[in-house]
């Protein structure tokens, strides 16, 4: 979940939409253009590439849009309405860029890489990742907030021990959104029967059935995957990895106090950029007190300790941290952080945030929703199709909260209409509105999932097995009319 606040959809207004063919125009060169922006450039099409395609799919909707007779005014107003949803997203971005970067000099990642190594049996470090995650996430509500402590610190551990970092990335990412998906704290949680119309502990409840069989098969898979390591190559990797944290940094308990105020201010669900900002500052007084050579580092030709002291810690929180150990793989997992190194991510938010806003206001994202309403012929259908639907939102409008809003508000009365309970659609709604955001490399979460733990979308996605099983059980228990609640009898979890 991305701890930002709920998007409103706006109304495009008029009563007569245009067609659906027009609404696939957009989607098709968008489809058509990111296709080939991954085929040239590969990893590095979240760099640049899919920027430049999204631009192209709203100036496209936008035409469409002016031939329908809507002003660029108008269009102009919805593209600045859209960029406006993305603010908080982008100021958390670059609060956790700030962050990381503190975290990294502070020593505190570092100590968390070295107890993980010290506590983590390569073979089940994978499905121990994914449950660390998950219980953090049920304990705090948001799978940004532990894939922005917690995950970087497995992300390093297994650099480390020599451990795939897709397998990492998707094995974090299954756990947090799990955990933020079951957790009362959690926005989305809260917002999908809102939407609905139903409670929330009844549709807790209900997510349970889809759910945790759900995360019991990722965890399996993560376990058989652990079972093919080398523990020998690990063991090697392990050592060194643990040497070079000792002679880097200063490696003690007392770093971990940033995690601990972190964790205990999301707990409280106090605002989040305050709350990062605070446990940012949190690793700069840690930084000063016990990491002084490391700061000194940065520093360059600084003409006193007390300016070089500034300086350092000023590069790490605008630029990140750079760390020269003379190996290769650790330097490039400690080389990270600062407000800078997220602007490629903003960049991408932004654009998407652009075509999303133009797909709305032209009435072009509704066409799309109102033609699936033509498939559906039964309960499984109206779930299969809830389910696409999110998954397109998410595509479209790169807004997670969208994903759930839109959907909800299309189908809640078909689910009235069919009987069915309405946490049914709200568990629908979370089952993949929720999920599978991380899984969209423009999205505000798969951006902010990509950015944080350094390893592509496209990446991860193979790995993230709790997101890919979920909404597919999902479609299979709507078609089994299994755990499908109806409305007019009160059913037992």
């Amino acid at each position: 979940m991305a701890i930002t606040e709920g998007s409103e959809i706006s109304d495009t207004g008029g009563n007569a939409g245009p067609p659906v063919l027009q609404a696939l125009i957009p989607v098709s060169v968008l489809i058509c253009l990111l296709s080939l922006s991954v085929y040239l450039f590969g990893e590095d099409a979240s760099s640049g590439p899919n920027q430049i395609a999204l631009c192209v799919g709203a100036a496209v909707a936008a035409l469409i849009g002016w031939n329908n007779g809507q002003s660029w005014e108008d269009i102009e107003a919805a593209i600045v309405s859209g960029i406006t949803v993305a603010i908080k997203p982008l100021l958390i971005l670059f609060s956790v860029g700030m962050l990381i970067g503190s975290w990294i000099l502070s020593g505190t990642v570092p100590t968390m890489i070295y107890y993980s190594l010290l506590m983590l049996d390569p073979a089940i470090f994978y499905a121990a990742s994914c449950l660390i995650c998950a219980l953090i996430a049920l304990s705090i509500g948001s799978s940004w907030t532990v894939a922005g402590t917690v995950g970087i610190a497995l992300i390093g551990a297994a650099g480390g021990m020599g451990l795939s970092l897709e397998i990492t990335a998707g094995a974090i990412i299954s756990g947090a959104y799990f955990g933020d998906k079951m957790s009362p704290l959690s926005e989305t949680t809260n917002l999908a029967p809102a939407v609905a119309g139903t409670d929330l502990f009844s549709h807790i409840g209900h997510m349970v059935w889809t759910t945790v069989p759900s995360i019991v098969i990722a965890l399996v898979l993560f376990s058989l995957m652990g079972l093919n390591i080398n523990a020998s190559a690990s063991a090697s990797d392990l050592e060194i990895t643990m040497q070079l944290l000792n002679e880097n940094f200063s490696i003690n308990p007392v770093m971990l106090l940033p995690v601990a105020l972190l964790l205990f201010m999301a707990n409280k669900k106090l605002p989040p950029i305050p709350t990062i900002v605070s446990g940012a500052l949190a690793g700069v007084i840690l930084a000063l007190i016990f990491q002084r050579p490391v700061i000194m580092s940065l520093a360059g030709d600084a003409p006193n300790v007390f300016l070089g002291l500034f300086q350092g810690v000023w590069y790490t929180l605008f630029d990140g941290f750079i760390l020269d150990s003379g190996n290769a793989t650790l330097d490039d997992l400690m080389t990270r952080g600062g407000m800078s190194s997220m602007l490629t991510t903003v960049w991408l938010v932004l654009c998407a945030m652009v075509f999303g806003g133009v797909m709305e206001h032209t009435g072009l994202l509704r066409a799309l929703v109102d033609y699936a309403l033509s498939f559906i012929h039964s309960t499984g259908s109206l779930i299969a199709t809830t389910v696409v639907t999110c998954i397109g939102a998410n595509i479209i409008t790169s807004d997670q909260y969208i994903s759930i809003v839109l959907p909800g508000r299309m189908y809640k009365l078909e689910y009235e209409n069919r009987n069915l309970d309405m946490k049914n659609l709200s568990r629908t709604l979370e089952d993949s509105g929720t999920i599978t955001s991380p899984l969209v490399p423009w999205n505000t979460c798969g951006a902010y999932m990509a950015g944080t733990l350094g390893v592509a979308t496209f990446a991860y996605l193979p790995y993230c097995f709790f997101n890919l099983i979920n909404p597919v059980i999902a479609v299979i228990y709507g078609f089994l009319n299994f755990k499908i609640a109806p409305a007019i009898a009160e059913q037992s979890l």
